[in-house]
């Protein structure tokens, strides 16, 4: 007679005791802190047309910085900028840049701008993390560099009414998008591109040509 297979039910495991110190996230990105001592004024760097960003960022230390490209003229850059003025004191171990995309286009290219605001967490001159949330506020931004580093913001600071003032602009300046016209000059180039390439590929086949001498 054939064998029957007998299943024995086996208990499940007792469950461990949560350790506070294993159950807590590792940050993916290990900052060295700054040292503050003597700073009186902890403010963002905004960048100048001359200004190179990689003359900021050291490749051989595990610093961290958190850089902004944004333009003038962008509605979402400027609603950003309050909180992002206000977050060198919420992080003064860390360093914050601000740069105008459209006058560091090469840079912006590098790091796949291609819409602004656009914000990375650098470890040296390795870009480490990007801010991918679109509610772009001080606490949502305390969340992603605290989730990213481990670093605690200070819980006494806010926005206040000279971070509406700079030193990155809250009010929209006048200009043209260059980075909104170079993506539609390439999206009309590759429309007109394949509408050619398709037309010359339909006379090449044998017969088309006649299709409409009938």
């Amino acid at each position: 007679p054939r064998e029957q297979a007998v299943l024995e039910t086996v208990p499940p495991a007792p469950a461990e005791e949560p350790n506070s110190t294993d159950s807590a996230k590792a940050p993916k990105v290990n900052c060295e802190e700054r040292n503050t001592t003597g700073t009186e004024r902890l403010t963002l760097q905004i960048l100048n047309v001359s200004q190179d960003l990689m003359e900021f960022l050291n490749p051989n230390s595990s610093d961290c910085t958190l850089v902004l490209f944004y333009t003038p003229w962008c509605r979402f850059s400027a609603s950003l900028a309050p909180h992002f003025n206000s977050l060198p004191r919420a992080f003064p171990t860390l360093r914050f840049l601000a740069l105008d995309a459209s006058q560091h286009s090469s840079l912006s290219t590098r790091f796949g701008t291609v819409a602004v605001p656009n914000i990375l967490l650098f470890q040296g001159a390795k870009p480490m993390a990007r801010f991918n949330h679109t509610d772009r506020t001080l606490e949502t931004l305390k969340d992603f560099i605290f989730n990213q580093t481990g670093i605690e913001a200070k819980s006494d600071v806010a926005v206040t009414k000279e971070d509406w003032e700079g030193p990155l602009p809250s009010v929209l300046t006048k200009g043209i998008d260059w980075l909104l016209l170079f993506s539609l000059l390439f999206l009309a180039s590759f429309v007109l591109y394949a509408t050619v390439r398709t037309e010359s590929i339909r006379w090449l086949i044998p017969g088309q040509e006649h299709e409409h001498q009938e």
